[in-house]
């Protein structure tokens, strides 16, 4: 096999169906439909530089975080998401430090996301169909202040 410069480890990439979500200490292995929008942009300043030959220097300027989207099936008698929701009040809430973390065959962790300062931003329900057969999903927006990447 010929080394492409990669750290040694499996020829495949991990998949990406097999994850958990971890809230803290009443949410442990929270298993959701879909987790997306684990996501960082560096904003870019640009200025010109005043020499005999304008040029334009870019530097680096603030951090900005996207909020994750989580899709999970509704449960009878669950409404921890709602009532964390609920309790936002004048730039009062709970925050937590959420794990998010993908999972090899052996229910090992290999890869995890951790949002901090995290706080749900939006929770949309379940459209209802009197004609449809699908299940029941709620969607929960959170917001965060840092996320950090590291593997197992």
């Amino acid at each position: 096999m010929a080394d492409d410069g990669y750290i040694q480890g499996p020829a495949w990439p991990m998949p990406k169906f097999r994850f958990e979500v971890d809230f803290g200490t009443e949410l442990h292995a929270v298993s959701f439909q879909e987790v997306s929008g684990m996501e960082t942009e560096t904003q870019i300043i640009e200025y010109h530089k005043n020499t005999t030959s304008p040029s334009e220097i870019k530097s680096t300027g603030i951090t900005k975080y996207g909020n994750v989207t989580m899709k999970r099936g509704v449960f009878v008698n669950n409404n921890t998401f709602w009532n964390w929701h609920n309790q936002i009040s004048m730039n009062i809430i709970q925050r937590k430090t959420i794990f998010i973390k993908l999972l090899d065959e052996s229910g090992a962790v290999t890869m995890q996301w951790t949002l901090n300062n995290a706080w749900p931003t939006k929770i949309t329900s379940t459209d209802l169909k009197s004609d449809g057969n699908e299940v029941a999903v709620d969607t929960l927006e959170i917001a965060y202040e840092q996320l950090v990447i590291s593997k197992s």
